[in-house]
């Protein structure tokens, strides 16, 4: 109960928090473990206690693209949109850093939409909220050139893990980003020489 409560004390009401304790298993997964793959069966919503975990689509191309974040307090919408519709995943959740994830089942999501108001507000929150990240996502690849999507990916990454040394390579912001490794290192040189960032062996200093 203890991450939990840390987690949602100030979101959800005592008594779906109650609840939550009794009906989710909690799960740990170290870094880089795919919590949630492309075609499998969602059965469980995750709330992430502790920890941050990446939202990933891929294309037909077999290209992987980043569409968000998940951070403490959070869930991820698109699995929740797969439990309503008992449709199978169409997205990949990996763990950025070590994690721990509440995974509630199915059942109860249209349950407490009707019973607590603070479920039904967390809920629609969430949507809101990550469909204003998708957009962003859709309107860089959209709009903005690739030096401009790589220095908002390192800032989003630094912020999330409250550090302005990233332990990252070429070829992760290549895979986040849906490019290739030449073109994101030639772009991070160019931002190295503007002093943006600082470029050390598999780590990215940001300067900015």
């Amino acid at each position: 109960m203890d991450r939990l409560a840390l987690a949602f004390s100030s979101i959800l009401e005592p008594a779906l928090l109650g609840e939550l304790d009794k009906v989710a298993s909690v799960r740990f997964f170290r870094e880089g473990t795919v919590i949630v793959d492309l075609g499998q069966s969602v059965k469980m919503m995750p709330l992430l206690l502790e920890g941050a975990i990446k939202i990933m689509r891929q294309d037909a191309e077999q290209g992987e693209l980043l569409l968000y974040y998940l951070e403490q307090g959070e869930t991820c919408t698109m699995s929740l949109a797969c439990c309503v519709g008992e449709k199978v995943s169409e997205i990949r959740a990996i763990a950025e850093i070590d994690s721990y994830v509440a995974m509630v089942p199915n059942v109860y999501m249209q349950e407490w939409l009707g019973k607590y108001p603070s479920w039904r507000n967390f809920i629609m929150q969430s949507y809101a909220q990550r469909m204003d990240e998708m957009l962003a996502a859709i309107d860089g690849l959209a709009f903005s050139n690739m030096e401009k999507r790589i220095l908002d990916y390192l800032r989003e990454k630094s912020a999330l893990l409250d550090d302005r040394i990233l332990t990252l390579t070429h070829q992760q912001i290549a895979t986040d980003l849906n490019s290739s490794r030449v073109v994101i290192s030639r772009i991070l040189k160019k931002l190295e020489n503007e002093d943006k960032i600082v470029l050390l062996r598999n780590e990215i200093r940001v300067l900015i």
